[in-house]
């Protein structure tokens, strides 16, 4: 058993205060009485009087009083399955883990600030269920589909451009993999709308993502875009373990590497399924524009959780707390002499 204001059982104290307080009173009227009136002449004057129900109806309103304390503290006994339905999308976000996602030309850095806007994202969804894929040359599923936020936060909080084993980009590797991880969902279908949503700076050095586009388009599955980076571009700093800036990121005839922010790929991709492009090329810059977006999408019953609660009994204890005080009330305190 549990309590919803355990607080409230101190009230208790007043039961034993009562009754002695109770007890008090009767023993100050009998000294009055046998003070002022002898026991014959007393007799008279309370002529039919009840003793035995006078007792009844105390003990039935203190019994009445202890039963009213314990329904406000809200007693709460054994178990109660409930189940929980919630509406919402099945999302994929696919974030672009390449090292050029290390460039800071958006404070602090592209992919520190695409995991802030994620997490703002996050934060914000209710009831729609959402996986997380990192990728370069290689995508792999991070975090499956899930309602889970915390969880969610925790694989998005991990990835860093050192976990993959390439440091180009590829958006066909990101594309198969969210194809993958939506086709799993079809054995439970719902109307739920499917959206994608790439975060990235928009340099592709791999193969051409046209026909794995297609058949995300093919499932019905809206393909989202957000670059991140600035038109301008800027080279891509390399820090030790200690975070000490060491050098920028050099190409393989000894050049510092240039990144910025490719949109006609992004835009491309966005285009052509149905979805739109969006950009953070400043540090205030944000992706509410996409939240009021996804916000208009069809939303389906795709989750029921069942969980185990304890079942309020307040109510019973309430009703008896009630019966008692009315039986006390109207129990007689005299009754006619035959």
């Amino acid at each position: 058993m549990i309590w919803q204001s355990p607080i409230l059982l101190w009230l208790f104290i007043l039961i034993p205060i009562l009754i002695l307080g109770i007890w008090i009173r009767s023993r100050k009227l009998q000294e009055k009485r046998i003070a002022l009136f002898s026991e014959e002449l007393f007799a008279m004057l309370r002529k039919g009087y009840w003793k035995t129900g006078d007792i009844i109806r105390s003990t039935f309103i203190i019994v009445g009083l202890v039963f009213l304390i314990l329904a406000l503290a809200g007693p709460k006994i054994g178990t109660e399955v409930r189940e929980v339905k919630r509406q919402g999308i099945d999302m994929l976000i696919a974030l672009d883990l390449s090292a050029s996602m290390n460039a800071e030309d958006v404070r602090p850095s592209r992919l520190e600030k695409a995991k802030f806007e994620v997490n703002r994202l996050i934060e914000r969804l209710k009831g729609d269920r959402v996986g997380l894929i990192v990728f370069t040359g290689e995508a792999y599923l991070q975090s499956p589909m899930t309602l889970d936020y915390s969880a969610l936060k925790l694989f998005l909080e991990i990835a860093d451009t050192d976990q993959m084993p390439s440091s180009a980009t590829d958006f066909k590797s990101a594309m198969e993999t969210a194809f993958t991880a939506f086709e799993t969902l079809e054995e439970n279908a719902t109307e739920a709308a499917k959206v994608l949503l790439i975060i990235s700076d928009g340099e592709d050095h791999g193969q051409s993502y046209d026909e794995a586009l297609e058949k995300l388009i093919d499932k019905n599955i809206y393909v989202y875009t957000l670059g991140i980076g600035t038109n301008m571009g800027t080279t891509i700093p390399l820090y030790d373990n200690t975070g000490s800036l060491i050098g920028y990121k050099r190409d393989r005839d000894g050049k510092v590497v240039t990144t910025s922010l490719q949109s006609d790929v992004l835009r491309e991709i966005a285009s052509k399924s149905s979805g739109a492009y969006y950009s953070i090329e400043r540090g205030n810059d944000g992706i509410d524009a996409f939240l009021a977006r996804i916000g208009e999408l069809e939303k389906g019953e795709f989750s029921s959780q069942e969980y185990a609660d304890y079942k309020n009994q307040y109510q019973w204890m309430g009703a008896l707390a009630l019966c008692c005080l009315v039986f006390g009330y109207l129990t007689p305190t005299s009754r006619k002499n035959n």
